[in-house]
């Protein structure tokens, strides 16, 4: 069975992050979509939360799971049996710091990582911009999946 870790904050979970997931369904068998735990960010939802919309959101899709984790991505992905790290890539500076902590994952833990580059019509959605949309009260349904609630 192939098994990738999408690892991220998901703060909120966009229709980039859909992209990735819906993308990455069609050459693994199974996708865990891990929210990765850092005390340093600050989020606008709790975990809890995050994991109760996006586990909402894919409730018919059983080759999803979503789940919460402190510790680093590659002991997440061990423990979880997963052979691969999904991430994606929006610009050349996601490029660059991706292709250092790939490098880091497989020399340490034998993980490979799969970039996918984003579609250009996605390249300016990011969760740092929905949140702020959120701070001011603005309407993001145009950055949500089509169906997620918040």
């Amino acid at each position: 069975m192939r098994r990738a870790i999408f690892p991220g904050t998901f703060d909120p979970f966009t229709i980039g992050h859909y992209s990735v997931v819906t993308r990455t369904l069609s050459f693994m068998d199974e996708v865990i979509i891990g929210i990765g735990i850092n005390e340093n960010k600050n989020t606008y939802f709790p975990v809890q939360k995050r994991l109760d919309m996006i586990r909402d959101f894919y409730k018919e899709e059983s080759r999803i799971k979503v789940m919460a984790y402190d510790c680093l991505t590659i002991d997440f992905a061990q423990q979880e049996n997963a052979q691969f790290i999904i991430r994606g890539i929006r610009t050349v500076k996601d490029f660059e710091y991706e292709e250092t902590i790939a490098d880091i994952n497989r020399k340490l833990a034998n993980i490979e990582t799969i970039l996918l580059f984003t579609e250009p019509e996605l390249s300016c959605v990011s969760s740092t911009i929905v949140r702020e949309l959120l701070s001011y009260n603005k309407d993001i349904s145009q950055f949500l999946p089509q169906g997620m609630k918040l």
